[in-house]
């Protein structure tokens, strides 16, 4: 092979590897809700709704915002450090004005005595609550009690 060839060959490879890492490193896209798409419908909830709180304390979690929930729903997620009591954290189900319409708990499936990434599972059951916009509450145990101690996510969904 010539020298132009082998300077060919190298020259491929490295975009293609750049290709590669920009595919790798771009966020997924945003799930569109059906219900966002007309505006005609009776329940068209606002579909723009963020997640509050301590976000920047989720790493990962399987329900994403503004997600429509029913039935009984698995999730899973990696939160950093200080959510956990005993390996427990709270889950709480929120209406859209905050109030508390179902209490949970959740268990860690990694080791929950670090201040490093903890990942949790559980699964909750919708049925029976109100219909429309809600919020779905990751809370610390707080096993002291003091409200300055307490930390939460709320991550926006709509309840069908």
């Amino acid at each position: 092979m010539t020298k132009f060839g082998k300077l060919l060959v190298i020259v491929g490879c490295l975009v293609f590897l750049g290709v590669v890492v920009f595919f790798l490193q771009r966020t997924p896209a945003t799930t569109v809700i059906e219900d966002n798409l007309n505006p005609n419908l009776i329940n068209n909830y606002n579909t723009n709704r963020e997640m509050l709180g301590n976000t920047a304390d989720l790493i990962n979690f399987s329900i994403l915002p503004n997600t429509k929930v029913s039935g009984i729903k698995s999730y899973r997620g990696s939160i950093k450090g200080g959510y956990f009591f005993e390996a427990n954290i709270l889950i709480n189900i929120l209406d859209a004005n905050k109030n508390v319409l179902k209490k949970r708990n959740a268990m860690a499936t990694s080791e929950w005595m670090t201040a490093g990434p903890i990942s949790f599972e559980g699964n909750i059951d919708f049925t029976g609550l109100p219909k429309g916009q809600a919020y779905f509450e990751i809370h610390n145990d707080n096993a002291s009690g003091l409200p300055e101690n307490d930390k939460s996510i709320l991550i926006p969904i709509i309840i069908e």
